[in-house]
């Protein structure tokens, strides 16, 4: 059968020769090139995986209550904002909250045809858009990472489903002026969707949420999987306007999307302990200063983001792909290039300090002495 859609390759598949590079060289690959968490999360919130006893019966799609209210205290801890039950539903996971938006907010408007989106970023925005047969715009980036709404067209505007934003952001630690951009989507009338997955790994200022403007128009979306390292549990919320989140919720139990019991009833716990995630905020800060030193002493120049656990590291010569294999050669190291987030990213390569201390510290010690500024 042709002419149908074919899936392009997923990013993370082509760093296999990445990786074969690294083990050839060090018998080992430490893996930094995805974001997974590699710290445990609390006893407690494991121990309620396997004692909730509601794997039986089939769980709320929108979260039970419990879920939703430890969701709403966290707001109210975390961001300083007030929430209602009405205003918060669950999510199995964040990334399939961001791949399937577009297609539900496109039935919801289907005169409006256009996802806009950082032109470096998470590449599900851009499928998302693409999976819902909707047009991926991406919107510039100023010098510090920040998306630049003065750069839309206007037509572009005119047939905006959504704006996304990611603050902090993922791959470069930038961080929007969220005011901002709620006020650019209530002006054109554009739904704006912010993804603060990485909200409690910010570093320049306090966390920020793009719900403190308001509601209106306004939906936020928020995870256990870096804040509490439950990648594999699956679970998230998204928030906001209420008649989004009516609609959204309403649409999705008809789908059959619903985050596990076991998983609701360990994330009662995950939202409600904040002390676990300041010893991730410590560890991820020392990481981050661990292996920036360590590659500035090769060379490179190296800035620390406003957030997130990502070094952005400019390529020499802009040849990122070459700076990635010099990575796995010298250090057993898997980066990402900057590719994986955009054209306007072609030139840089994403670290991920998501190894632990003793890992990253095997890898510093191969650096030395190197020259990774020089082609």
């Amino acid at each position: 059968m042709s002419g149908g859609f074919v899936p392009p390759p997923y990013p993370y598949d082509r760093l296999r020769g990445l990786v074969e590079l690294a083990r050839q060289h060090h018998g080992e690959v430490i893996d930094l090139s995805i974001g997974t968490p590699c710290d445990p999360p609390p006893a407690e919130v494991v121990a309620a995986l396997g004692s909730s006893g509601t794997e039986r019966g089939y769980p709320p799609s929108i979260g039970t209550a419990e879920y939703r209210e430890a969701a709403a205290a966290w707001v109210a801890r975390r961001l300083g904002l007030e929430l209602g039950a009405d205003q918060i539903a669950a999510c199995v996971g964040t990334k399939e909250f961001v791949a399937g938006l577009p297609h539900w907010l496109r039935l919801r408007r289907p005169d409006r045809d256009t996802v806009l989106y950082p032109a470096v970023s998470y590449p599900s925005y851009a499928m998302g858009a693409t999976l819902a047969c909707c047009r991926a715009v991406p919107v510039p980036c100023d010098e510090r990472w920040r998306i630049d709404l003065g750069a839309v067209d206007p037509a572009d505007a005119e047939r905006a489903l959504c704006l996304w934003v990611n603050t902090p952001g993922n791959p470069a630690g930038g961080l929007d002026d969220l005011t901002a951009v709620a006020e650019w989507g209530r002006r054109h009338g554009v739904t704006v969707v912010s993804d603060e997955c990485y909200v409690e790994f910010t570093w320049d200022g306090g966390p920020r949420t793009i719900l403190t403007s308001g509601l209106d128009g306004m939906l936020a979306v928020h995870s256990l999987s870096k804040r509490s390292n439950l990648a594999g549990a699956r679970a998230g919320f998204y928030a906001g306007d209420p008649e989004l989140v009516a609609y959204l919720s309403e649409l999705r139990k008809h789908a059959g999307l619903m985050v596990p019991g076991p998983v609701q009833a360990a994330g009662v716990i995950a939202w409600a302990d904040d002390d676990h995630v300041e010893q991730q905020r410590v560890r991820y800060l020392r990481r981050l200063n661990l292996v920036a030193e360590a590659l500035r002493a090769t060379g490179l120049e190296i800035e620390l983001p406003g957030g997130g656990f990502y070094l952005w590291v400019a390529a020499p010569a802009g040849d990122a792909w070459g700076l990635a294999r010099r990575l796995a050669e010298v250090a057993g190291v898997v980066a990402s290039p900057g590719e994986f987030y955009g054209a306007a990213a072609v030139e840089r390569v994403r670290i991920a300090v998501v190894q632990p201390d003793e890992v990253l510290a095997r890898m510093c010690a191969r650096l030395a002495g190197s020259r990774l500024a020089e082609r």
